[in-house]
């Protein structure tokens, strides 16, 4: 009873510990806490850690007959990230581990040789030394009793990086580089490849091949690393700059979560790489790699050339400066680089003795930019660095030589001499950089601006003539007009109004009170909008939508519009075109388009948005040339975009709005390439708690509708998150839900459960993105879609919580139950009467459109 009593007092990881040496007893191999003086751990033999997480033993590479000890993760799949006598590998399994007779750590061969040894001085008296695995991965040997730590194997890395390490940093030390790779991926001796840091002037993380550098990671600001593009001041990363007690600085890396398995490791491959471990799948995950793109290839584009991703080619030469080799340049080999068009003040009183008539040269801001390497900084004699941005733009101003310079918060003021190098210009994020030009070059510049507002400010007014010219033609023709006018009005006044036409009357989704009282919205004027369509010509259609066609049109004013015209065959009558028309007026959303009036005239019935230069989403991902310039990260804030604005239609807006017809082609795309909600005939309204509601008429694009909408005539807030959940399936893989057919399966929804549910969710990513996808955001966006395209409505999330589960990648996600609708019937816009009938079989359901 005592015992019984007594047991559980025992800690946990003795208890462990005894029943694996009790184990140990019964089989060939013996597992170790520690490394006396004068015990031998052999081939075969383990020390593990106290709470189980690292071991330490002999390994061999795949594919390779030798033996190395090494320290690794204790979980499955290749985890090694110490390796000791990685130079000097034994060939037997006769080699063991001991602490000889001088207190240091050795592993010996077969034949007693000693391979590798931890080589400390031990002080004399000689105390016993030990060794022992801590949880953090760190191999200590320390003197016995003082405990006086000798020897640490984070003090001696090998490739990998692990949280608790730290890294010196010292300028006077120079280039630290604490990191060496593998030779190759069974080759644990040293490689080409090294990582670590330049300490000089502001703290960088690089990575050299030979002595050449691959890649670097821009200047430390005290909470981010500058140059990668990914890095945002609004998040921790887990980096930090530390002091110790005897001021000497070194770089430290704790994640958020302490119980996350996280390392760093710089591949054989010259390819750093940030690996979690996915406890769910059993295996690690690779969030972050660098090199990341051709971008982050250093000096990709040469001194003073730029690299941008977003630009065909990636290379150009920095305004005011030239390719120094035009011919190589144009072949793609742009390592020369470039040189100025227009030398400095400096350089040209350098070279003809005098400056005289020679203008100051002045300053170029460039945003988002990767800041050149090798920079000086500026320290101020009291704070230790400028405290101003002015007083930053004055050092470089009266330093000749000075060819850049930027101000940074955390940093302070940094000037760069002679030739600008590894220079990238980001989509967002990055620093301002200001370059130094000739005057001469910023005043061509400005005269070219003048030139182009001029030459616009012409072309405008030949526009607007040529507009009231078409207007006169048109008025003469047009059958509506009556007689001779050579002033059409852009909007239509009350008075004027087609009185044969009610707006204002009850449509399906009025409501009690008369919520959608309030400013009227403006009707354009007929006949000003087909002159601005040039009478809806076929050189200005957009594109085919369910209710007809679409046409791009330019206002006198100057204002591109895009006008909806109504088909009179279509499905959408007066009731839709009133829906849309009152419905879009009132919402404000930066994901939803812009209505900003109507027409209505006769059978003709116009809706006129804002123009969005780069059309719909589907024109882009569903075309093979077009599709490249939709990278992951890019689908991604489509994809998050698109979610933010349905969630304003369900939950933020002042009414409860339920789309009803959600796919790409009714996703439009600004300049920035941004997503808006646009196509709102078919949307309906709900009020007060109402969640659910039914229609005898199913209206909307087979393949995005929910079951329960397309065969019973039942629609709620779920029937867009089914939508939402088909369409970010779409973005992934870059197929439309109908281009699947047998080979694949029934239909997108279909090949995307059965591959997820194999374990093989990454072969349904597009494969323009599949390489530069983080594996486990791919495989998120692939659950979250997999939830939302769920049968029953009510086992799909809302959109709120939706969100919350694209915007947290620590939320943990339900796992899916199996669709059992997969449709195979081409991407039409359906109109029926009255809910569709299903089959009562409840192992499979099959829905057949009547066309």
């Amino acid at each position: 009873m005592e015992s019984a009593h007594t047991l559980p007092l025992f800690p946990l990881s003795f208890v462990t510990f005894f029943i694996l040496c009790f184990l140990a007893l019964f089989s060939h191999a013996a597992i170790f806490n520690s490394i006396t003086q004068g015990q031998l751990i052999r081939d075969g033999d383990t020390v593990v850690s106290n709470g189980l997480n690292f071991e330490l033993g002999f390994f061999s590479p795949q594919d390779s007959p030798v033996r190395y000890v090494g320290i690794w993760y204790s979980v499955p799949g290749p985890s090694v990230i110490w390796v000791a006598n990685r130079g000097n590998p034994i060939k037997d399994k006769e080699g063991a581990i001991t602490i000889s007779r001088d207190g240091n750590l050795v592993i010996l061969d077969g034949q007693n040789n000693t391979v590798w040894s931890s080589n400390v001085s031990i002080p004399i008296p000689r105390n016993k030394s030990k060794a022992f695995l801590r949880d953090d991965g760190n191999l200590i040997l320390s003197s016995s009793p003082t405990n006086r730590k000798l020897w640490k194997s984070f003090e001696h890395p090998t490739d990998t990086f692990l949280p608790g390490m730290i890294v010196p940093v010292n300028e006077t030390m120079g280039e630290v580089r604490t990191f060496v790779s593998w030779k190759s991926a069974d080759n644990p001796s040293p490689g080409n490849y090294t990582m670590g840091l330049d300490p000089r002037a502001a703290l960088q993380i690089v990575i050299w091949e030979g002595s050449k550098r691959r890649w670097r990671s821009g200047y430390w600001d005290g909470r981010i690393f500058t140059g990668v593009s990914n890095m945002t001041s609004s998040y921790l990363y887990g980096f930090r700059l530390n002091v110790n007690d005897d001021q000497t600085r070194y770089l430290t890396y704790n994640p958020l979560n302490s119980s996350e398995k996280v390392r760093f490791q710089i591949g054989w491959d010259g390819t750093e790489r940030e690996l979690i471990w996915d406890e769910g799948e059993r295996k690690w995950t690779t969030v972050e790699r660098e090199p990341y793109n051709d971008c982050d290839l250093y000096n990709k584009c040469g001194n003073f050339g730029v690299c941008c991703l977003s630009t065909s080619p990636i290379c150009n030469c920095l305004k005011g400066f030239e390719p120094k080799d035009w011919d190589q340049w144009q072949k793609g080999n742009w390592s020369g680089g470039c040189k100025r068009r227009t030398p400095l003040k400096n350089e040209i009183k350098a070279s003809n003795g005098t400056d005289k008539n020679v203008k100051d040269d002045g300053f170029l801001m460039i945003r988002c930019m990767k800041l050149p390497d090798f920079v000086n900084l500026v320290a101020d004699r009291n704070s230790g660095i400028d405290t101003t941005k002015e007083n930053c733009e004055n050092r470089c101003v009266s330093d000749s030589n000075c060819t850049a310079y930027a101000y940074v918060i955390g940093i302070g003021c940094m000037i760069w001499h002679g030739e600008l190098v590894d220079i990238d210009h980001f989509g967002k994020g990055g620093n301002t950089l200001f370059i130094r030009l000739a005057a001469s070059e910023l005043g061509n510049r400005s005269k070219k601006t003048e030139i182009m507002i001029i030459a616009s400010v012409v072309a405008g007014v030949i526009c607007l003539g040529l507009c009231v010219w078409l207007a006169y033609i048109f008025q003469r023709k047009s059958k509506a007009s009556g007689g001779k006018n050579d002033n059409v009005p852009i909007f239509v006044t009350n008075k004027s109004r087609d009185s044969s036409v009610d707006v204002s009357g009850s449509t399906e989704f009025s409501l009690e009170g008369n919520q959608l009282s309030g400013p009227e919205l403006p009707f354009f004027n007929f006949n000003c909008i087909a002159i601005a369509t040039n009478n809806f010509s076929e050189e200005n259609k957009l594109g085919e939508g369910g209710f007809g066609p679409v046409y791009k049109g330019k206002l006198p004013g100057g204002e591109e519009i895009a006008v909806k015209r109504l088909s009179r065959c279509s499905g959408q009558g007066l009731e839709e075109f009133k829906n849309e028309m009152v419905l879009i007026a009132r919402l404000q959303h930066r994901n939803l388009v812009r209505l900003w009036g109507c027409s209505i005239q006769e059978e003709e019935k116009l809706l006129v948005y804002e123009y969005l230069p780069n059309k719909s989403l589907d024109c882009y991902l569903f075309d093979p040339v077009e599709q490249k310039k939709l990278d992951w990260k890019k689908r991604f804030e489509i994809i998050e975009g698109i979610a933010r604005g349905i969630l304003y239609l369900h939950r933020d807006s002042r009414l409860r709005i339920i789309h009803r017809d959600l796919k790409a082609s009714n996703i439009l795309l600004d300049e920035n390439m941004n997503p808006k909600i646009s196509d709102f005939g078919l949307a309906r309204i709900f009020g007060g708690n109402q969640n659910e509601a039914n229609t005898n008429r199913v209206v909307g694009t087979y393949g995005y509708m929910a079951p329960e909408y397309a065969m019973e005539g039942l629609f709620s807030v779920k029937s867009d998150v089914y939508s939402f959940g088909v369409l970010l399936l779409e973005i992934v893989t870059g197929r439309k839900n109908t281009s699947f057919r047998d080979k694949d399966g029934p239909s997108l929804i279909g090949y995307a459960w059965r591959l997820w549910n194999e374990e093989r969710g990454m072969e349904l990513v597009d494969p323009k993105i599949r390489d530069s996808t983080p594996r486990r955001k791919a495989l998120r966006w692939i659950q979250i879609g997999m939830l939302c395209v769920q049968d029953s409505a009510g086992h799909r999330p809302t959109m709120s919580t939706v969100v919350l589960m694209l915007e947290s990648e620590t939320m943990a996600l339900p796992c899916p139950r199996q669709p059992l609708i997969c449709s195979s019937s081409e991407d039409e816009h359906v109109h029926m009467d009255g809910p569709l009938d299903a089959s009562s079989n409840g192992l499979t359901i099959t829905v057949d459109l009547v066309r």
